[in-house]
């Protein structure tokens, strides 16, 4: 009978055996951090989940059914800088020093992303009316709490440690559907970037990955964005993306592959975000 496979060579040579990972933003099966999770799973890696209160019976359910410990999960309110460090205090104690971080959380009300649901008659909310209460919990949730993350986690990495951010190229084009979104992602590219300087001699490296427009749960509402996955079939060089290729490029981040990389948005786009004009269904 032959050796059985160790789940890492399910991903060729990346070996995160006892390597620990915490993720933000898993919301269900859909989910671009569900995806990650999986695949550090498999590569090794000890996964612990935060969920909210809706999605803790799906998360739970989720972590059951890969065969990942629930002790490793914990209901955590993105805004509050005590429930992270409560839950990320309880995961380094638990399992030893944080390996990697991935922060795939973002929210934006209907009045900040400036769209109309599928099947409104109502126009769109205007983008120069963009109400700033909203605008600032949009930011405070989907762009500073990068910057909370990673100061509740500093004392708690290990040596060589990984955070990966999730962000949409719309922070350097118009995408109306998405409006005052881009400018969190825009303020969260940023925010990465002044982050991985910080770091600087502590081998902890910060990047993101700009993901292509993935048909997840929260962007099934928008309106509009069927036709946008539609022009990304023959705009961009190589189609639309699913959940699964976000989650490849996010391995190579959580391994040594790419430990002297950090600073770097990395497009997993199809190559959509090069692409000056778009072409028609016949490659023209």
């Amino acid at each position: 009978m032959a050796a059985p496979t160790a789940p890492w060579q399910f991903h060729g040579m990346i070996d995160n055996t006892n390597k620990v990972a915490v993720i933000f933003g898993v919301r269900n099966e859909s989910s671009i951090a569900y995806d990650i999770a999986v695949k550090l799973h498999r590569s090794g890696c000890k996964v612990a989940l935060s969920y909210v209160a809706d999605t803790k019976n799906e998360v739970l359910y989720l972590m059951q059914q890969n065969g990942m410990d629930t002790a490793l999960s914990a209901q955590v309110e993105i805004r509050s800088e005590e429930e992270i460090s409560a839950f990320m205090r309880m995961v380094y104690d638990t399992a030893g020093p944080i390996d990697y971080v991935l922060h795939g959380v973002a929210f934006g009300s209907q009045s900040v992303m400036c769209y109309s649901l599928p099947g409104s008659n109502e126009p769109a909310p205007s983008y120069i009316d963009i109400p700033f209460d909203d605008f600032m919990d949009a930011f405070n949730i989907s762009a500073y709490s990068l910057l909370r993350v990673a100061r509740v986690a500093q004392p708690l990495l290990a040596k060589g440690a990984s955070i990966l951010t999730l962000t949409y190229n719309a922070s350097q084009r118009v995408f109306p559907g998405y409006a005052g979104m881009a400018i969190c992602k825009a303020a969260l590219e940023n925010i990465m970037i002044y982050l991985a300087s910080h770091f600087r001699g502590t081998g902890v490296r910060v990047n993101a990955i700009s993901a292509g427009l993935v048909m997840t749960t929260s962007s099934g509402g928008i309106f509009g964005v069927r036709k946008l996955r539609k022009m990304g079939k023959f705009t961009a060089p190589l189609g639309n993306i699913d959940a699964g290729d976000v989650g490849d490029a996010a391995l190579y981040y959580f391994s040594d592959l790419s430990k002297k990389v950090t600073g770097n948005i990395h497009f997993v786009d199809g190559g959509f975000n090069v692409m000056g004009l778009g072409v028609d269904g016949e490659g023209n």
